[in-house]
């Protein structure tokens, strides 16, 4: 019998994910978001729910938040956002009093359902790091109840795998943008996981 390639084991995942009743959050999305990206990808960032965009699309961090990521990837760390691979903790878009208007974080129960899925995601990719953005995805790969402020820079592991917590690009947007000094925090961040990878930093 032939192996299958990684590409075909998140392809078998995400068939599973698509129908998942698993949580509260099926009842209000629009469809379900897997993550995407590169299979053999050396970098994972891992967020903790899709918002109003991406629940529309289908594809994370594709709206504001993701627009900086993006940024982030491609002149921080000099290489294309399709040579990493992005995904979040839930699948389906976590909102207030599910009314589908305001995002919110991902409630424990919501975790619990929806984690598996991730967990096999790391499992098939098995990335040199993993960057969390912001404090549900690090505390729940960290087995952690510390906030991000106080574990963004310091690096983590998770079951052998480096992990850097860093700040979630709708923070940074929320609190000043690209005049932000969070902004600054975060490339600090991203210059130690390029230094772990022995990666050139663009320019």
């Amino acid at each position: 019998m032939s192996e299958i390639s990684k590409e075909q084991e998140l392809e078998i995942i995400a068939k599973e994910v698509a129908p998942c009743v698993r949580c509260k959050l099926s009842t209000t999305r629009t469809q379900t978001v897997f993550g995407e990206g590169n299979p053999n990808a050396e970098v994972m960032f891992i967020g903790e729910g899709p918002g109003k965009q991406e629940d529309l699309t289908g594809r994370p961090f594709v709206g504001k938040a993701g627009e900086l990521l993006t940024r982030i990837i491609e002149r921080g760390m000099g290489v294309p956002r399709d040579s990493v691979y992005i995904a979040n903790i839930t699948k389906c878009r976590p909102t207030v009093d599910l009314k589908f208007e305001k995002d919110r974080p991902p409630e424990d129960d919501e975790v619990i359902a929806c984690s598996p899925f991730l967990l096999r995601q790391i499992s098939i990719i098995q990335p040199k790091v993993i960057i969390t953005l912001g404090n549900p995805s690090t505390r729940f790969i960290l087995r952690t109840k510390e906030g991000i402020t106080k574990l963004r820079g310091h690096w983590g592991d998770f079951h052998g795998i480096p992990v850097m917590p860093t700040y979630h690009p709708s923070y940074v947007i929320r609190n000043g943008g690209e005049n932000s000094p969070l902004k600054r925090d975060v490339w600090e961040d991203i210059k130690k996981v390029l230094d772990r990878l022995d990666w050139k930093r663009p320019g």
